[in-house]
């Protein structure tokens, strides 16, 4: 199991997103980004953090760092180590005195603490491989398969034609209609 590191490269949302933000993880030595779906709140508390806004009350998040810090720990690095059914999973990976520990928590969470513990954030490769999208235009010829039989002819058209929109979306940082275009390139490749 190869942990890729990250970083945070941005959030986005729009309109039709029912008030959700993508979480945009960018590969720190590569060219893949990994876009994740998080709520409005844990969106807030990843931006305020990035911000350096500080409330004039603790957050929720902020209030866990000062627990996790009154009891002697300290959160070394966040783990994104699954992905099923479309959801992603990340451990939580702390110093409790002196002995390593993971706790399971959801990514938007495991990286709102992160950023205010300024943790490493990690990827398992097989996600990465599996969910992320290439930000480089040279690699779109990567992406695309040659049919091997005269009646997969339709389903790569289509399936070049999902790939072409993929790096247009990912051209103009439209990376919510890139992670829909990633999962329909995904169920065609199957």
């Amino acid at each position: 199991m190869d942990k890729i590191k990250m970083d945070i490269l941005g959030l986005s949302t729009s309109p039709s997103s029912g008030g959700a933000y993508a979480l945009i993880l960018n590969e720190v030595h590569g060219n893949r980004r990994l876009p994740i779906i998080i709520g409005t709140f844990e969106a807030q508390a990843i931006a305020l953090e990035l911000e350096h806004i500080k409330p004039p009350r603790p957050m929720t998040h902020d209030l866990l760092k000062n627990m996790v810090q009154a009891f002697g720990a300290e959160v070394h690095q966040v783990f994104i180590n699954d992905l099923s059914e479309g959801t992603f999973f990340a451990k939580i990976i702390y110093d409790d005195n002196g002995e390593e520990r993971e706790q399971d928590a959801r990514p938007s969470d495991a990286i709102a603490l992160a950023v205010r513990f300024d943790a490493s954030i990690y990827v398992d490769s097989e996600i990465l491989e599996e969910a992320g999208i290439v930000s480089d235009s040279e690699h779109e010829g990567d992406l695309s398969a040659t049919p091997k039989e005269q009646k997969q002819t339709e389903e790569m058209s289509k399936l070049e034609k999902l790939e072409s929109e993929l790096q247009t979306a990912i051209d103009t940082e439209n990376y919510e209609k890139a992670a829909r275009l990633r999962d329909e390139i995904q169920k065609l490749k199957s």
